[in-house]
């Protein structure tokens, strides 16, 4: 750190304590040239969880993106608004703890349609064939027959 009185930076530190519920740390340091005393608050900055596309492009994990996704699979659906919401936190809350930095956006995919199935099936099916990028009637009548097996 930097002395803000002569802008040396060799310091002591005199006291530490957390603040803000154990999110920060307030530090009381010493300036070891000037003997000046100030104040420093120190917290952790988390990075952000990178999406690898299919196409190798990537892009910064965005939880209104993810909602808006969900909202489209379930248009004229009836799923309550405290559904999505749990379930697109559910889904980050699973990113979060297995990926440190950088998922592969089929990994979403794959984790949508495992909550979607769970909640509505059609909604569950609208997203598949988008996801899995259906290009003819028989794949669609193939995930409905896979559907109806796991049932």
């Amino acid at each position: 750190m930097k002395c803000p009185k002569c802008g040396n930076d060799n310091d002591h530190v005199i006291d530490s304590r957390t603040v803000m519920q154990g999110v920060a740390v307030r530090r009381r340091r010493q300036c070891l040239a000037c003997g000046h005393r100030y104040t420093t608050r120190e917290m952790a900055v988390a990075l952000p969880l990178m999406v690898q596309k299919r196409d190798a492009r990537l892009e910064e994990f965005d939880k209104q993106k993810l909602r808006r996704s969900i909202e489209h699979a379930f248009v004229k659906r009836p799923v309550g608004v405290n559904q999505i919401a749990e379930l697109v936190a559910t889904i980050e809350e699973r990113l979060k703890a297995a990926y440190e930095d950088l998922v592969p956006s089929t990994e979403i995919g794959r984790l949508v349609m495992e909550g979607l199935e769970r909640l509505d099936e059609v909604a569950y099916l609208r997203y598949a064939s988008i996801f899995k990028r259906f290009r003819d009637a028989t794949q669609f009548t193939s995930e409905v027959e896979n559907l109806i097996r796991r049932e």
